[in-house]
């Protein structure tokens, strides 16, 4: 009998241990969960500040407030990582919560720990080189290996918040998981081109030595594949961080044509666009890979000048209408002050109908570079404002970048601004568009552009049938517009004479055409091995004309298929859709 009393009362003994166990790690549980929820929520103001901060320029406050941020999700972090939140992510239900909020905790703090740190001294760095400070360009490239190991670390929190089954969470749980996913899928896609960009700039800015760049500025009234006709242009002088202009010209007239082209053409090219392209300034782009047509206009104005610049740039008045949303209205010498919002219409349409003589229409064009430099250069502060005009302008292919440093142009090569058409990979073949100008005129501003692209059904060899549809449109007048503007009038005084190539992706080729649903032949070349599908369409004020093109890809994988298209940028967006093809059936 004792023996039996004695086991009930260590039985009991062993219950009540555990009830009191039980309820103490219940308790604790609470007071950890309830102070990592309060560390998150503070974290989620503080990065609202950051935001702001960082949009208005203000580093300063932006590091103190990056600094308690990083304190908050530290904090958050630990709550989630003792022993009571291990045994309480065991437990049904509220484990899948818990193991949630700490895989949130997780990829904030990640964020907050080793993300932000080395962009905030990046920007800072930028900063002091707008400042003209020597140490600058250093800080920047200190930060860059940091910035590179950020992108595995944002990539790794990506995956392991998308590994969250999110089916049972409590409502709270699940939106604060999609919250700091979506928040991953706006920073992680930046994180590359910054690492990029931290890498290259200090040498680009002369921080080893002074570099000269020539600038080329694409006149998107006369289209061409690039985007415009290169018009104007500046050479400017980076030496540590201090960026000046050092002459400023035309492609007509301080470049003038050569007999011959300046360098070898490719074979291929000069099929394709005749010699041309080695032999006008102003058709260097008649082809669409930048570092072709960055090289050749390299060339020209060594022949000219004899100075041998050190990489080449390209933008276009679109680009210059995003920077002054971050500088404000610039001043412009013999005319309207620059706004982002009359940019565009003043320097590629009013210029043409207000001043008559070329030679003060390219005075116009100088004056107003060099007052938006001065602008951007010494008065702009380096934020948030200014990078997103910049990352768009890039992402749409209106600033382009070329190094006549090998190891720097392959660096540029993978990047959204090398002026390149992306190598297909996988499942995803890439369709280009581009246009050329074929009047001779700068009637490309009233050029409307619109593409669909869809995949259709899987051939035998593991290849798809792709289906391309062009509408070009012309809103010009039937009359009133002056000699500059309707210029050599090859087509007709106001018809735009639009020339269209179609790049086909690697290994595919382009095989029918249909124009306003007539059966066309078209032209056909090669450019860096991709065939090429060349149409003319001639537009009278007020036409459309829409161009369906079938083209065969080269043999795929079988999966999904998400083609790329890359177009010529214009005045305005291209309206594009394209259509992915599920995947084929074995």
């Amino acid at each position: 009998m004792p023996t039996r009393r004695s086991g009930r009362r260590k039985a009991l003994l062993g219950a009540v241990v555990f009830v009191l166990v039980v309820g103490g790690v219940g308790l604790r549980l609470l007071t950890v969960a309830s102070s990592a929820a309060g560390h998150l929520q503070r974290a989620a103001a503080l990065a609202g500040e950051l935001e702001t901060q960082l949009r208005a320029g203000d580093l300063r406050a932006a590091r103190e407030t990056a600094a308690d941020l990083r304190r908050q999700t530290g904090a958050a972090h630990a709550d989630t990582r003792g022993p009571s939140w291990w045994l309480g992510s065991s437990l049904p239900v509220a484990g899948d919560d818990l193991d949630a909020v700490s895989a949130v905790a997780a990829a904030v703090d990640a964020l907050a720990d080793r993300v932000l740190p080395p962009m905030l001294d990046a920007a800072d760095g930028l900063s002091a080189t707008a400042r003209q400070e020597p140490s600058g360009l250093s800080r920047i490239r200190e930060a860059a290996p940091r910035i590179a190991a950020a992108v595995n670390v944002a990539r790794d929190a990506r995956a392991r918040l998308g590994a969250v089954d999110q089916d049972g969470l409590d409502p709270r749980v699940r939106a604060a998981v999609r919250q700091v996913i979506a928040g991953l899928d706006r920073v992680a896609p930046l994180l590359p081109a910054a690492a990029r960009a931290a890498s290259l700039l200090p040498a680009l800015l002369g921080v080893d030595g002074p570099r000269t760049y020539l600038v080329l500025f694409q006149n998107l009234a006369e289209v061409r594949a690039t985007g415009g006709m290169p018009g104007a242009f500046v050479v400017l002088r980076a030496d540590h961080g201090a960026i000046g202009i050092v002459e400023q010209g035309t492609a007509a007239a301080t470049l003038g044509t050569f007999p011959a082209p300046v360098l070898p053409l490719d074979p291929d090219q000069e099929e394709l666009h005749t010699d041309r392209l080695g032999r006008f300034p102003a058709d260097v782009n008649l082809t669409p890979d930048f570092p072709t047509a960055a090289a050749l206009a390299r060339e020209m104005y060594r022949v000219r000048s004899g100075v041998s610049v050190d990489g080449v740039f390209a933008t276009d008045p679109v680009a210059l209408s995003y920077l002054l949303r971050a500088t404000g209205p610039v001043p412009v010498p013999s005319g309207p002050a620059l706004t982002a919002e009359n940019a565009v219409r003043q320097l590629l349409s009013q210029v043409y109908l207000t001043i008559g003589a070329e030679t003060d229409q390219d005075a116009y064009f100088a004056g107003a570079a060099r007052a938006v430099f001065d602008r951007l250069v010494t008065r702009t502060p380096v934020g948030a404002d200014l990078y997103q005009a910049l990352s768009r302008a890039a992402g749409e292919r209106r600033l382009l970048a070329w190094s006549a440093r090998p190891e720097e142009q392959e660096a540029i090569a993978g990047a959204v601004f090398a002026g390149t058409l992306p190598a297909d990979d996988g499942d995803r073949p890439t369709v280009g568009v581009f246009l050329n100008d074929g009047t001779g005129a700068k009637l490309g501003y009233y050029l409307t552009r619109s593409v669909e692209l869809s995949v259709g059904p899987c051939l035998e060899d593991g290849s798809r049938q792709l289906g391309l549809v062009v509408t070009l449109g012309s809103n010009a007048p039937r009359a009133g517009l002056p000699r500059s503007v309707l210029g050599l009038g090859l087509a007709g005084a106001y018809t735009v004479r639009t020339n269209v190539m179609v790049y086909a992706p690697t290994g595919g080729t382009p095989v029918a055409a249909v124009q306003d649903g007539v059966p066309v032949d078209f032209g056909t070349g090669d450019d860096k091995g991709r065939t090429v599908a060349v149409l003319t369409v001639d537009l009278a004020p007020g036409a459309r004309s829409t161009v369906k093109l079938a083209l065969i890809t080269g043999p795929l994988h079988g999966g999904r298929v998400t083609p790329r298209l890359v177009t010529t940028p214009g005045i305005g967006p291209w309206a594009v859709q394209v259509r992915p093809g599920e995947a084929c059936s074995k």
